[in-house]
Protein backbone atom coordinates (compact mmCIF):
# COMPACT_ATOMS: atom_id res chain seq x y z
CA UNK A 1 0.00 0.00 0.00
CA UNK A 2 3.00 2.42 0.84
CA UNK A 3 4.60 1.81 -2.45
CA UNK A 4 1.22 2.16 -4.18
CA UNK A 5 0.53 5.23 -2.56
CA UNK A 6 3.96 6.63 -3.69
CA UNK A 7 3.68 5.94 -6.96
CA UNK A 8 0.12 7.51 -7.45
CA UNK A 9 1.13 10.49 -5.33
CA UNK A 10 4.22 11.11 -7.48
CA UNK A 11 1.92 10.54 -10.69
CA UNK A 12 0.16 13.16 -9.20
CA UNK A 13 2.50 15.53 -8.26
CA UNK A 14 3.94 15.14 -11.32
CA UNK A 15 0.91 16.58 -13.83
CA UNK A 16 0.79 19.33 -11.15
CA UNK A 17 4.12 20.05 -11.59
CA UNK A 18 4.67 20.15 -7.65
CA UNK A 19 8.06 20.66 -5.77
CA UNK A 20 7.44 17.89 -3.61
CA UNK A 21 10.36 15.34 -4.91
CA UNK A 22 10.54 11.19 -5.29
CA UNK A 23 12.83 11.11 -2.08
CA UNK A 24 10.18 13.51 -0.39
CA UNK A 25 7.37 11.89 -1.48
CA UNK A 26 8.65 8.19 -0.22
CA UNK A 27 9.13 9.97 2.80
CA UNK A 28 5.18 11.12 3.14
CA UNK A 29 4.17 8.01 2.05
CA UNK A 30 6.43 6.21 4.78
CA UNK A 31 5.12 9.07 7.62
CA UNK A 32 1.41 8.27 6.31
CA UNK A 33 1.85 4.81 7.00
CA UNK A 34 3.14 5.53 10.63
CA UNK A 35 6.58 4.74 10.28
CA UNK A 36 8.23 6.21 13.66
CA UNK A 37 12.01 6.36 12.44
CA UNK A 38 10.95 8.99 9.50
CA UNK A 39 8.60 10.96 12.18
CA UNK A 40 11.50 10.94 14.67
CA UNK A 41 13.47 11.72 11.24
CA UNK A 42 11.36 14.95 10.32
CA UNK A 43 11.12 16.12 13.80
CA UNK A 44 15.00 16.42 13.71
CA UNK A 45 14.86 17.88 10.39
CA UNK A 46 12.54 20.77 10.84
CA UNK A 47 12.72 21.71 14.89
CA UNK A 48 15.37 24.07 14.22
CA UNK A 49 13.16 26.11 11.50
CA UNK A 50 10.02 26.15 13.55
CA UNK A 51 11.71 27.00 16.59
CA UNK A 52 12.97 29.66 14.77
CA UNK A 53 10.38 30.99 13.84
CA UNK A 54 8.12 30.71 16.54
CA UNK A 55 10.88 32.09 18.81
CA UNK A 56 10.16 35.44 15.94
CA UNK A 57 6.24 35.32 16.67
CA UNK A 58 5.78 34.31 20.28
CA UNK A 59 6.66 36.18 23.78
CA UNK A 60 8.82 34.01 25.28
CA UNK A 61 11.32 31.19 24.25
CA UNK A 62 9.33 28.96 26.54
CA UNK A 63 5.91 30.12 24.79
CA UNK A 64 8.26 29.12 21.42
CA UNK A 65 9.06 25.46 22.62
CA UNK A 66 5.68 24.91 23.73
CA UNK A 67 4.09 26.41 20.16
CA UNK A 68 6.87 23.58 18.54
CA UNK A 69 5.51 20.84 20.51
CA UNK A 70 2.05 21.17 19.97
CA UNK A 71 2.68 21.87 15.97
CA UNK A 72 4.53 18.57 15.81
CA UNK A 73 1.36 16.75 17.73
CA UNK A 74 -0.92 18.13 15.37
CA UNK A 75 1.31 16.99 12.42
CA UNK A 76 1.67 13.57 13.98
CA UNK A 77 -2.20 13.50 14.43
CA UNK A 78 -2.98 14.74 10.57
CA UNK A 79 -0.50 13.41 8.82
CA UNK A 80 -2.87 10.67 7.66
CA UNK A 81 -4.66 13.65 6.24
CA UNK A 82 -1.43 15.26 4.48
CA UNK A 83 -1.73 14.43 0.07
CA UNK A 84 1.83 15.82 -0.71
CA UNK A 85 -0.41 19.25 -2.04
CA UNK A 86 2.43 20.41 -0.85
CA UNK A 87 6.56 19.99 0.78
CA UNK A 88 6.34 18.69 4.58
CA UNK A 89 8.31 22.09 4.86
CA UNK A 90 5.35 24.20 3.87
CA UNK A 91 2.93 22.10 5.50
CA UNK A 92 5.15 22.21 8.91
CA UNK A 93 5.61 26.17 8.45
CA UNK A 94 1.60 26.60 8.11
CA UNK A 95 1.21 24.27 11.50
CA UNK A 96 3.44 26.32 13.07
CA UNK A 97 1.89 29.60 12.23
CA UNK A 98 -1.25 28.33 13.06
CA UNK A 99 0.10 27.05 16.58
CA UNK A 100 1.71 30.68 17.13
CA UNK A 101 -1.75 32.20 16.14
CA UNK A 102 -3.59 30.23 18.77
CA UNK A 103 -0.58 30.74 21.14
CA UNK A 104 -0.89 34.63 20.64
CA UNK A 105 -4.68 34.61 21.22
CA UNK A 106 -4.58 32.71 24.36
CA UNK A 107 -1.87 35.21 25.83
CA UNK A 108 -4.22 38.68 24.98
CA UNK A 109 -7.50 36.87 26.67
CA UNK A 110 -4.81 36.22 29.41
CA UNK A 111 -3.29 39.10 29.65
CA UNK A 112 -5.29 40.61 32.82
CA UNK A 113 -5.04 37.84 34.82
CA UNK A 114 -1.11 37.48 34.14
CA UNK A 115 0.00 40.99 34.47
CA UNK A 116 2.53 40.16 36.60
CA UNK A 117 4.48 38.89 33.47
CA UNK A 118 3.86 42.54 31.66
CA UNK A 119 7.14 44.54 31.29
CA UNK A 120 7.23 48.07 33.79
CA UNK A 121 5.03 50.86 32.46
CA UNK A 122 6.94 52.36 29.64
CA UNK A 123 8.94 49.84 28.36
CA UNK A 124 8.84 48.60 25.56
CA UNK A 125 8.70 44.39 24.87
CA UNK A 126 11.13 43.21 22.31
CA UNK A 127 10.52 39.43 20.89
CA UNK A 128 13.33 37.47 21.60
CA UNK A 129 15.96 36.15 18.62
CA UNK A 130 16.16 32.56 18.10
CA UNK A 131 19.03 30.98 18.43
CA UNK A 132 20.43 30.13 15.33
CA UNK A 133 23.64 29.06 12.89
CA UNK A 134 22.18 30.34 10.01
CA UNK A 135 21.33 34.22 10.25
CA UNK A 136 18.99 36.16 7.87
CA UNK A 137 20.15 38.22 4.80
CA UNK A 138 18.91 40.66 6.72
CA UNK A 139 20.62 40.49 10.10
CA UNK A 140 24.00 40.38 7.47
CA UNK A 141 23.22 43.86 6.17
CA UNK A 142 22.40 45.51 9.79
CA UNK A 143 24.78 45.83 12.60
CA UNK A 144 23.53 45.13 16.03
CA UNK A 145 22.11 48.16 17.27
CA UNK A 146 20.23 48.30 13.93
CA UNK A 147 19.23 44.83 14.42
CA UNK A 148 17.52 45.85 17.47
CA UNK A 149 15.91 48.74 16.17
CA UNK A 150 14.57 46.18 13.48
CA UNK A 151 13.26 43.99 16.07
CA UNK A 152 11.58 46.53 18.17
CA UNK A 153 9.89 47.73 14.93
CA UNK A 154 8.39 44.33 14.22
CA UNK A 155 7.09 43.97 18.16
CA UNK A 156 5.11 46.73 17.12
CA UNK A 157 3.62 45.52 13.78
CA UNK A 158 0.05 44.11 13.78
CA UNK A 159 0.43 40.01 13.48
CA UNK A 160 -0.34 39.79 9.62
CA UNK A 161 2.70 42.19 8.78
CA UNK A 162 5.23 40.94 11.40
CA UNK A 163 4.74 36.98 10.48
CA UNK A 164 4.73 37.96 6.39
CA UNK A 165 7.99 40.01 7.03
CA UNK A 166 9.50 37.80 9.46
CA UNK A 167 8.49 34.70 6.75
CA UNK A 168 10.21 37.03 3.81
CA UNK A 169 13.32 38.75 5.33
CA UNK A 170 14.34 36.24 8.12
CA UNK A 171 13.10 32.54 7.14
CA UNK A 172 14.09 34.10 3.50
CA UNK A 173 10.87 32.06 1.74
CA UNK A 174 10.47 33.22 -1.87
CA UNK A 175 7.08 34.49 -3.00
CA UNK A 176 5.79 31.24 -4.34
CA UNK A 177 6.41 29.73 -0.92
CA UNK A 178 4.95 32.82 1.13
CA UNK A 179 1.99 32.63 -1.44
CA UNK A 180 1.86 28.60 -0.82
CA UNK A 181 2.31 28.64 3.10
CA UNK A 182 -0.25 31.62 3.71
CA UNK A 183 -3.11 31.03 0.76
CA UNK A 184 -2.43 33.87 -1.04
CA UNK A 185 -2.18 34.50 -4.99
CA UNK A 186 1.49 35.68 -6.18
CA UNK A 187 -0.42 39.40 -6.70
CA UNK A 188 -1.88 39.62 -3.10
CA UNK A 189 1.81 38.53 -1.11
CA UNK A 190 3.79 40.99 -2.49
CA UNK A 191 1.14 44.01 -1.80
CA UNK A 192 1.27 42.84 1.18
CA UNK A 193 4.81 42.84 1.72
CA UNK A 194 5.10 46.01 0.57
CA UNK A 195 2.38 47.50 3.18
CA UNK A 196 4.29 45.84 5.69
CA UNK A 197 7.24 47.18 4.93
CA UNK A 198 6.24 50.33 4.66
CA UNK A 199 4.51 49.61 8.49
CA UNK A 200 7.93 48.52 9.90
CA UNK A 201 9.61 51.93 8.12
CA UNK A 202 7.20 54.10 9.92
CA UNK A 203 7.94 52.36 13.09
CA UNK A 204 11.30 52.59 12.85
CA UNK A 205 11.47 55.52 12.65
CA UNK A 206 9.13 56.43 14.95
CA UNK A 207 11.46 54.64 17.85
CA UNK A 208 14.79 55.89 16.10
CA UNK A 209 13.03 59.59 16.07
CA UNK A 210 12.34 59.25 20.26
CA UNK A 211 15.97 58.34 20.77
CA UNK A 212 17.87 60.45 18.11
CA UNK A 213 19.10 56.76 16.75
CA UNK A 214 20.62 56.67 13.63
CA UNK A 215 17.67 55.02 10.98
CA UNK A 216 19.33 51.84 10.01
CA UNK A 217 20.96 52.08 6.03
CA UNK A 218 18.61 49.24 4.69
CA UNK A 219 16.60 49.34 1.92
CA UNK A 220 12.71 47.86 3.10
CA UNK A 221 10.90 48.67 -0.43
CA UNK A 222 12.45 45.55 -3.21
Amino acid sequence: MSRLFTSLLNLSLNNRGSSVDLQEASRIAALRAGSQEDFDWMVEQYTPMMYRLACRLVKTRGDASDVVQEAFLKAYRGIAQFHGECTLKTWLYRITLNTVANQNRWWRRHRKQECQMEPPAGAEFTYPEAASDRPSALDGLLSQEAQGLVQRGLARLDEAHRTILVLREMEELSYEELGDVLHLAPGTVKSRIARARAALRVEIVAIAEHEEAAFPAIDLVK
